[in-house]
């Protein structure tokens, strides 16, 4: 009787919160909220009998909501509601969606509904030192997957990242136009008599990577291409960093250095002077269209046109263009380091390793 009252005191709260936020709900209460409820489904995950994966996996589901609700509240509910009606009927939605979490506790994961109870603190430490014992690896993986969740998930680092999405509102329309100047084309075209084009593959350390990397795995989460061998023709599809709005943007290999123990990981990759000349020219038709970064396709995996792209996504749209594809899958779903690992034939090259100079070490740049 104990716990049902504290799940009907909590249902209550969290309805009066509700209506609280929408009426006078700002896109940061929105947020607010929704990393409130994540985190009290994390201590649900995380306390409840289980098996160490399965709290893990719960964990993974409830932070993934999360951000889905922050990316569909801040690019739909307050980008596309331009009529005080349509605002307050996608205010709704975000409004509604608070309790998404719930649901999905209720639906999948709670088997035995008339039993269900609240964990108590003695029961999780029962279960806890069972599991110490029973499984010391899996436990101290998972620590260290949570410290680098805790990381990435700081307050700096989301602010960074909700400052890449207040900025853009991308995955529509085209926002950039043009980034790329006359001296970066007349650059590249220089570098025709190079017999190859250059995949670069980066762990930046920046806030957005160590978001992504949270959810991939992955410790590269940013892919670029190149024209010669020193990377004065980096390019790719980026936040912009602070110079120009998101997407097809030049790079500098300092926007990298965010952390001491980031690296670059330089490739080549065979090509015909012609395959290097149509490249560049479909980059020259990108950069007069204009261009947006997909945001939304990071979780969808779906671009609303065709120059709105991700790092990875550009990489290998750009090698297939010109038939230097070395694997076969969607665009909007390769990730950087599929470039790497679905090279099965070995069409790339290790060229060499870019490190953290020594002067930029204990300097903290922003992405």
């Amino acid at each position: 009787m104990k716990q049902k009252s504290m799940l009907t005191a909590l249902f209550i709260l969290f309805l009066c919160m509700m209506i609280g936020i929408f009426i006078g709900g700002s896109f940061p209460m929105f947020i607010l909220s929704y990393i409130f409820v994540c985190v009290i489904m994390l201590f649900l995950s995380l306390y409840t009998a289980a098996t160490l994966h399965a709290r893990l996996f719960r964990a993974f589901i409830y932070i993934t909501i999360m951000i889905l609700q922050i990316l569909y509240t801040r690019l739909i509910t307050f980008a596309l509601g331009e009529s005080p009606v349509e605002f307050t009927l996608l205010k709704i939605t975000s409004t509604v969606i608070i309790m998404l979490p719930f649901l999905i506790e209720k639906l999948l994961f709670i088997q035995d509904k008339k039993n269900f109870y609240m964990p108590s603190v003695k029961d999780f430490t029962v279960v806890t030192y069972a599991q110490l014992v029973h499984d010391k690896n899996s436990i101290l993986s998972a620590v260290q997957t949570v410290r680098k969740a805790g990381q990435a998930f700081s307050v700096d680092n989301l602010s960074r990242a909700m400052d890449l999405i207040s900025d853009q509102q991308s995955s529509f329309r085209y926002v950039n136009n043009s980034a790329l100047t006359k001296e970066y084309f007349q650059n590249a075209y220089q570098c025709l008599d190079d017999e190859y084009v250059y995949v670069i593959l980066t762990a930046s350390g920046s806030p957005v990577s160590d978001l992504i990397s949270v959810f991939t795995k992955r410790r590269f989460n940013h892919a670029s291409l190149s024209f010669d061998r020193d990377l004065k023709t980096i390019v790719s599809y980026n936040g912009g960093q602070n110079v120009s709005l998101p997407g097809l943007n030049a790079e500098m290999i300092e926007h990298f250095f965010n952390k001491e123990d980031a690296s670059i990981y330089v490739y080549r990759l065979k090509s015909t002077r012609e395959q290097k000349k149509k490249m560049i020219e479909k980059i020259q038709d990108i950069n007069r269209e204009g261009s947006a970064y997909n945001l939304i396709g990071l979780v969808f995996k779906y671009s609303r046109k065709p120059n709105i792209m991700f790092c990875s996504q550009f990489v290998y749209q750009m090698l297939k263009h010109v038939g230097l594809e070395y694997f076969d899958k969607r665009s909007t779903e390769v990730r950087p380091s599929d470039l790497i690992e679905l090279d099965y034939h070995r069409k790339l090259e290790f060229v060499y390793e870019i490190k953290v100079p020594p002067e930029l070490k204990g300097k903290n740049k922003s992405s």
